[in-house]
């Protein structure tokens, strides 16, 4: 990772295409960011174009006009992040080589010039090889290739990241900043990452919104075939009760629980709809605007979900 820090501090300030390759998950469009953040056109727009779905004619008249990508005129001299591009069909990657700046950086007619940032989940030399991926393109879009390791070959990473979350979601939702555990940490280093930064993110959100990392992690302890240590099921839990249920009557105790179980269960639905409150509000069967009022109680209407559709 230092390595590949070097080389994009090297690069950003150049216009050459950069082209990030890596898995679901490792970070390609924050790197995309840190590049554009970097560069000469830091104050200029940068672009988010989702390539997955995307017919030729519907890619060229997004380009041409910025429709559907947050700017409402032609294309500037900022930052144009291609996400996905291994999804384009050939017509339109066709399209997309006839509307990107050529290897001398000059921009076809109704492009603006633009730093083109691309990212992929797969090996385009093997899918250009294949026929699949136009080779054109490929050596368009590939001025510098940087691939990004998975975070089970950089775990000692982890501890950092599970830091900066902490502090990233105990500001957004306004909680006090919990205390990761040596056992969670070494669960977490352990564990393989399937979803990779993304995934840990999600977890540790689930630590702060929560309040309680045995909770948050019982999945993750079930995946790597170790019992969870919470109270809930701990073969000492009826030495002693958990500490968040209430000392009073049952029904207090009952009511606790459900408020537990409830606040589990929206926030596992809005980790599977990556955050879209709409979404899980019919995954959950409730209204939209209940929904809303339920993230209230919990101390979450302030999160910051992507669009929702």
């Amino acid at each position: 990772m230092l390595a590949l820090e070097r080389t994009v501090a090297d690069i950003a300030p150049t216009n050459i295409p950069v082209l990030l390759v890596g898995e679901s998950g490792t970070g390609k469009e924050v790197l995309a960011l840190e590049i554009h953040r970097m560069s000469k056109h830091w104050n200029e727009p940068f672009v988010k174009c989702g390539c997955s779905g995307l017919t030729g004619d519907t890619l060229a008249a997004r380009l041409e006009s910025g429709a559907n990508l947050s700017v409402e005129e032609p294309l500037s001299r900022g930052s144009l992040f291609l996400d996905g591009i291994n999804h384009l069909d050939p017509a339109a990657q066709g399209r997309l080589l006839n509307l990107l700046p050529d290897a001398s950086g000059t921009p076809p007619s109704g492009c603006h010039s633009m730093r083109v940032i691309s990212s992929t989940t797969r090996n385009l030399e093997e899918e250009m090889k294949s026929g699949r991926f136009r080779e054109e393109l490929y050596y368009r879009i590939n001025g510098v290739h940087l691939q990004l390791p998975p975070l089970r070959e950089r775990k000692e990473d982890i501890p950092a990241l599970v830091q900066f979350f902490l502090k990233k979601y105990t500001s957004l939702f306004e909680r006090p900043e919990p205390k990761v555990s040596d056992s969670t940490m070494t669960l977490f280093v352990r564990n393989s990452w399937p979803g990779n930064i993304r995934e840990l993110e999600n977890v540790v959100r689930k630590i702060v919104a929560l309040g309680d990392e045995h909770l948050a992690t019982h999945d993750l302890s079930a995946e790597n075939g170790k019992a969870p240590s919470s109270a809930l099921v701990s073969s000492k839990s009826y030495e002693k009760a958990p500490s968040y249920l209430p000392s009073g009557s049952l029904k207090e105790a009952a009511r606790a629980a459900s408020r537990q179980a409830e606040r589990a269960m929206i926030l596992n639905q809005l980790e599977r709809t990556h955050w879209n409150r709409k979404r899980a509000a019919r995954e959950l069967q409730i209204s939209y605007k209940a929904l809303l009022y339920k993230l209230k109680q919990l101390g979450l209407e302030g999160s910051d979900p992507p669009d929702e559709a």
